[in-house]
């Protein structure tokens, strides 16, 4: 679940970042003034003399982003029942993290604001946009592991949920009771089908798009009902009975291929597997892909002229977003990181360490899609929206760029994965304990002076970014080798292990420096139909004579475990561990050092 996520979000990236260059291209364009032109175009729906009118932008902002809002609730509710939300321990530290990454930004811009005619634009930079920063994780790459991703995914959830709450409440005028009436019983109606396990498809439908209708005229801002309908929807963990069922129906149309027998094992297959993670399939692509990118066309075309600069320059509107986004986000998750951990309210997933935490806390910074909805219900006057759209832009761009060099500086002062039950290095051996024989992987000559055994984990990025430096220093220095050691840390790298099988795999057919530099290209996609498929490429079987694949990779644990190796890289120079920095000059100035004492 969390992987598909991730890959739908992070792809839909491109496409929501042309349609906000375009939005900015077509506003600033010589045919700048059809730009709003457009989006104040008037239409609606006729029932006799009864009729519904909202401007082209109304559609978009309360119409189809309830169905954006209706997959939040989706989530809410899979990540709830089943997910990383399930765990209190788990949930405890990014939820007071959401809090604090919404308190702070609010304070700093209400700092700026308050009691002038921006004050009631503090919601603005209080929500973090999941799609562009997953989109700016995917450029991190091998430097943002999986459980920070985890972390973050789980943030954004909380962060989505409280930016609603704020909305329903802070950001309704006024309400008009029979509308609001006309809404409970429809909701009430919904909860009845329910409860008594109607599950038309139509029925929902049509309940769902007259609760909208009552919603938007009650005064509440719809999004609302989005996200409580999709919370209303039932989630669970397939059950052995309907596992066997859809096992026995698609056995059947094996031994029988018909189309009945076809219909009857999608029906069975579909039935074990819960409403709301179908709908999630169905309704993430045309989020990701359509629905926000359009949203972005809508609303984040703002003229960008010398006048329009110069105000947003000294606006505090515009400064209070921007500082909101970059500077409040920061703080604000980062404290609210902190304190459950210094309390002891919960844990983190996987061995996070500060710099990636910090890291996340800064491109949590980039606030879009809800941002941008709020900029269109706090202000009314023109000139405002656009220093607030501006902020957004300013703010979200240097969250990204302040994110990417805290990872960069994180990862560049190095790091070990190690599982949480390590041992400290001190109390540990210095000395390798099994030598180099001639079944280790070797790249380099035999007679070289300096050997570099590494004990590494395919899934570690750690071990990700030492690669080509190894690789440098032994080009640079034909007096060395470097061989490598498996030490899977199977409690945070699941897919390690496996991986290490299809590099033995290929060792047999004397491929394993190939393989070997395939796994640490693709970290971060390692699942069997990845490892199979790069198995393909050299021609490899990945899962011939595994026990004994297992058997070989077991053994360089235990030279690892004897060598005191508790975390990966760890590093051997002539047989000595190195517990030097692990980037080229501080590799280089090691090695040199052994040729001059040799």
């Amino acid at each position: 679940m969390l992987r598909a996520f991730f890959r739908t979000e992070a792809g839909s990236t491109t496409v929501l970042l042309v349609a906000t260059v375009v939005a900015l291209l077509w506003a600033n364009s010589p045919w700048g003034d059809s730009y709003e032109a457009f989006w104040h175009i008037n239409t609606g729906l006729s029932f006799g003399d009864a009729h519904f009118m909202l401007d082209l932008r109304h559609w978009v902002n309360d119409g189809l982003m309830a169905v954006f809002f209706f997959l939040i609730g989706l989530e809410v509710s899979y990540e709830v029942r089943l997910g990383q939300l399930r765990d209190r321990r788990l949930l405890a530290v990014p939820a007071v993290a959401a809090f604090g990454g919404m308190l702070v930004p609010a304070a700093v811009y209400l700092a700026l604001n308050f009691g002038g005619p921006g004050a009631s634009g503090w919601g603005v930079p209080i929500a973090t946009d999941t799609a562009f920063v997953l989109g700016v994780l995917a450029v991190v790459g091998a430097r943002c592991p999986e459980p920070l991703r985890a972390f973050l995914l789980t943030l954004a959830i909380v962060d989505d949920v409280l930016a609603i709450m704020i909305i329903a409440i802070f950001y309704t005028d006024s309400l008009a009771l029979p509308a609001l009436l006309t809404a409970v019983v429809l909701l009430a109606a919904i909860l009845t089908l329910r409860w008594l396990k109607i599950w038309r498809a139509p029925a929902y439908i049509v309940l769902g798009f007259a609760l909208w209708v009552a919603t938007l005229e009650s005064g509440i801002h719809p999004t609302l009902v989005g996200i409580a309908l999709g919370i209303l929807v039932f989630v669970y963990a397939p059950t052995d009975h309907k596992l066997l069922l859809a096992g026995e129906a698609v056995q059947g149309f094996t031994s029988s291929p018909t189309a009945e027998a076809a219909r009857e094992a999608a029906r069975r297959v579909q039935r074990a597997v819960s409403v709301n993670e179908r709908l999630q399939l169905r309704l993430h692509p045309w989020s990701s892909y359509v629905i926000v990118p359009i949203f972005a066309l809508a609303n984040a075309g703002v003229r960008l002229d010398g006048e329009t600069l110069r105000a947003a320059m000294t606006s505090p509107i515009a400064i209070g977003v921007a500082l909101g986004l970059v500077l409040g986000k920061f703080v604000g998750i980062a404290l609210g990181t902190w304190l459950p951990l210094r309390l002891k309210w919960g844990i983190l997933p996987g061995n996070l360490v500060w710099g990636q935490l910090l890291g996340g806390a800064a491109v949590s910074g980039i606030g879009f899609t809800v941002s941008l909805f709020i900029v269109d219900l706090a202000f009314d006057d023109s000139a405002l929206h656009d220093q607030a759209k501006i902020g957004i832009l300013a703010g979200s761009l240097l969250s990204a760029v302040l994110g990417w060099v805290i990872f960069r500086l994180a990862w560049d002062r190095g790091g070990v994965c190690a599982p949480p039950d390590a041992e400290p290095s001190e109390d540990l051996p210095k000395t390798l304990a099994v030598p180099v024989g001639p079944t280790d992987h070797v790249r380099g000559p035999a007679g070289a002076k300096i050997t570099i055994v590494e004990y590494g984990d395919f899934e570690c990025p750690y071990c990700g970014r030492l690669q080509p430096i190894l690789e440098e220093v032994r080009r640079s220095n034909p007096d060395v080798r470097v061989v490598f050691r498996h030490l899977p840390i199977r409690t945070l790298h699941p897919r390690a292990a496996p991986a290490a099988i299809v590099a033995e795999a290929a060792a047999d057919q004397g491929r394993f420096w190939e393989m070997h530099d395939i796994l640490y290209a693709n970290q971060r996609f390692l699942t069997d139909a990845d490892l199979e498929h790069y198995a393909a490429q050299l021609d490899v079987d990945p899962w011939a004579d595994v026990p004994r694949h297992v058997a070989r990779v077991a053994v360089d644990e235990e030279s690892g475990q004897a060598s005191g190796a508790r975390g990966t890289p760890t590093l051997f120079l002539n047989g000595v561990r190195y517990e030097g920095g692990h980037d080229l000059d501080s590799i280089t100035r090691a090695v040199e050092d052994l040729r001059q004492s040799a």
